[in-house]
C-alpha cells in the first residue's frame, strides 16, 4: 500500500475509535513518526494532507527540517532530549514531547526566548519505571509544572507517556487510563488547564485504545510508513 492509502486507513481507525468513545474525531491529532524514513516519504505523506511529523533524534530531525523548508510542517521531537542539545532543539520544533526535568524546561525556555520562538512542551511521565525509558516519575511532575509557570516563551501544554510495548493493544489501556487519571488529579489540585490540555499516548500498535482513553495526540509510524530499517 502507498503512504497515502495507509494514512487514509489510520485516519479512519482514529475516527472510528473516537466515535466509539463518544468523542469528536477532530479532537485527536495524528503525528506521523518519520524517524529513519527519508524526506521523500515525508513529502508523500505531506501531499496526502499530513502536517504533523515526529522525529526521535535532534540531528536527524534538523537535517530533515532543513530539507523540507518548502513544506509547512509542524515538527515534533519525540525522543529523549539531553539538556546540552536544548539550545538547538528549542527553536527548531513546534512541539517537544519528551520534557522530563526542571533543568530541561529552563534551558528550553532560554533557547526559545533567545530565538523568539514559542514551542509547546509536553511532560513525559514515566509510569512503568522501565530502565530503558526516560520520563519524570509522577511524584516529580508537580515540580515541572512550577518551573513551567515561570516560562514566557516555551509553554507546557500537556503530558506524554511511553508505556511498555504491549503484546495486545488492550495491554496498554491501564497505562493510558493511569495518565488520564493523573491529568484529572492535577487539574483538581489547581494546575492550570492550559498546561494539561494535551495527552499524547498511543502508537501504531495501540493508538485506537489510546483514543478511547482520551488521547489528543497519537504517534503513528509503521502503520503509515511501513517497516523500519533502523
Amino acid at each position: 500500500m502507498s503512504i497515502a492509502v495507509r494514512l487514509t486507513e489510520v485516519r479512519g481507525r482514529i475516527a472510528a475509535a473516537a466515535r466509539s468513545a463518544g468523542r469528536d474525531p477532530s479532537s485527536v491529532r495524528l503525528v506521523a513518526v518519520s524517524k529513519t524514513f527519508p524526506t521523500r516519504a515525508i513529502a508523500e505523506a505531506y501531499a496526502a494532507g499530513q502536517r504533523d511529523f515526529g522525529e526521535n533524534r535532534v540531528q536527524e530531525a534538523l537535517q530533515k527540517i532543513s530539507a523540507s523548508t518548502d513544506l509547512e510542517i509542524r515538527w515534533h521531537l519525540l525522543g529523549h532530549l539531553q539538556t546540552n542539545k536544548a539550545r538547538k532543539a528549542g527553536p527548531a520544533f513546534a512541539v517537544i514531547q519528551s520534557v522530563d526535568s526542571v533543568e530541561l524546561i529552563e534551558k528550553l525556555e532560554a533557547a526559545a526566548a533567545e530565538a523568539g520562538r514559542s514551542p509547546e512542551l509536553l511532560i513525559q511521565v514515566d509510569l512503568a519505571g522501565e530502565a530503558t525509558k526516560h520520563g519524570a516519575p509522577p511524584a516529580e511532575v508537580p515540580r515541572l509544572f512550577q518551573a513551567a509557570a515561570a516560562c514566557r516563551a516555551a509553554r507546557v501544554v500537556g503530558l506524554m507517556t511511553l508505556p511498555p510495548v504491549p503484546d495486545t493493544p488492550e495491554d496498554s489501556r491501564r497505562w493510558f487510563r493511569q495518565l488520564r487519571g493523573l491529568r484529572d488529579g492535577w487539574l483538581s489540585s489547581g494546575v492550570p488547564a492550559a498546561m494539561l490540555r494535551e495527552l499524547s499516548m498511543g502508537m501504531s500498535g495501540d493508538f485506537e485504545v489510546a483514543v478511547q482513553e482520551g488521547a489528543t495526540m497519537v504517534r503513528v509510524g509503521t502503520a503509515i510508513f511501513g517497516s523500519r530499517n533502523g
